[in-house]
């Protein structure tokens, strides 16, 4: 295959692990929180996001640094992308623990 296209599907690959780890990562916090069982849910998603992540990283890098680079290259832009799509969701929950009276009223 062509050298470029690799390299350009690494980093596709890379930010394609990224959205699945941080995004699990949003979606374990949201569940997690309000579940009976938060350390079932918080070990279970880490176990399960480290190995998706990990057996991506060594499936993607076939063993050529380069490789490996931009799929981490990848995986770091995803967190900046899924960081800022979430940032909208982060202020509701928020609002809504100040109107039900969980959170205390800023001065």
């Amino acid at each position: 295959m062509n050298e470029p296209l690799t390299l350009v599907l690494a980093f596709l690959a890379g930010a394609g692990l990224g959205a699945v780890f941080f995004g699990g990562l949003w979606w374990t916090v949201r569940k997690g929180v309000s579940s009976k069982q938060p350390a079932l849910w918080f070990s279970g998603s880490l176990l399960l996001r480290m190995s998706i992540a990990l057996g991506g990283f060594y499936l993607v890098s076939g063993h050529h640094w380069q490789r490996l680079l931009l799929c981490l290259l990848g995986f770091v832009t995803a967190r900046r992308i899924v960081a800022w799509l979430t940032q909208a969701s982060r202020e509701t929950p928020t609002r809504q623990a100040r109107e039900a009276g969980h959170a205390p009223q800023s001065r």
